[in-house]
């Protein structure tokens, strides 16, 4: 699913001439594309046609089409079959450190949202049962959402929790932060997890939701969340990889 555009609105384009020499065109044309995006439009805007770049800069339909692929190659542009072009959404940074998804997102100055796939008390599968503990035959909230960011989907989170300690949960407002539920409502605050990081491959449902091709590489990330000693949340979470990147700093203990 993908969100509506900003705008349609075309801005005004750089005054800068393309001229042959030893920097091929069309990477003139690139950073031409590049400080429009950075300058002149938002996440979600849509970017000049190519005829209008075309007849603006003096360049074939060849040179800006490879301009404007190798930005939707670097992920700064996304293409919509029979809509255009638009600047896409600012990937988001994680650092590795436990934050909610909206806590993230908010510290990047980019808007959280979520759509609720599937909610419900069920039978948990044996891997969250084994987290969990306890008896197996208690059920525990399953909570599938899809998250994001400016309108545009980032990733999508498969959830369970624990209703030992964390009854109810379907009765709060679980569009926004989880994790400042089980704080403020719950006072099990999510306070360390183990997580495992893989890659996978977006079937056909999963590739409909995240707005990508079937088969495209995606990131999963398992998590299993504890606050202090009590197991609250197994979740299983896929992300588009060009819309979310791990970021962290590794040190080396010289002797």
């Amino acid at each position: 699913m993908a969100a509506t555009p900003r705008s349609t609105r075309q801005p005004d384009l750089p005054a800068t001439e393309i001229t042959d020499g030893p920097v091929p065109k069309h990477a003139q044309l690139r950073a031409i594309l590049e400080e429009l995006c950075d300058t002149r439009l938002h996440p979600g805007d849509l970017l000049p046609g190519e005829r209008v770049l075309e007849e603006t800069y003096g360049v074939s339909r060849i040179t800006v089409r490879r301009a404007i692929g190798d930005l939707v190659i670097s992920g700064r542009l996304r293409r919509a079959r029979g809509k255009g072009t638009f600047v896409a959404p600012n990937p988001l940074f994680s650092r590795l450190h436990l934050a909610s998804f909206s806590s993230e997102m908010e510290a990047q100055n980019v808007a959280a949202s979520s759509k609720i796939l599937s909610s419900a008390r069920a039978t948990a599968p044996q891997e969250v049962l084994t987290f969990f503990g306890g008896d197996p035959r208690t059920p525990h909230t399953h909570l599938r959402r899809l998250r994001l960011g400016d309108g545009e989907p980032y990733s999508i989170d498969d959830a369970w929790y624990n209703a030992e300690h964390v009854p109810d949960l379907l009765e709060n407002d679980v569009y926004k932060s989880v994790y400042s539920i089980l704080d403020e409502d719950y006072q099990v605050p999510v306070t360390e997890a183990d997580q495992v990081v893989t890659a996978v491959n977006a079937d056909d449902r999963t590739a409909s939701l995240l707005d990508v091709a079937p088969g495209t590489a995606l990131l999963r990330i398992v998590r299993l969340s504890r606050s202090r000693e009590l197991p609250v949340e197994w979740c299983s979470s896929v992300y588009r990889t060009d819309r979310y990147r791990l970021s962290t700093r590794v040190t080396r203990v010289v002797e």
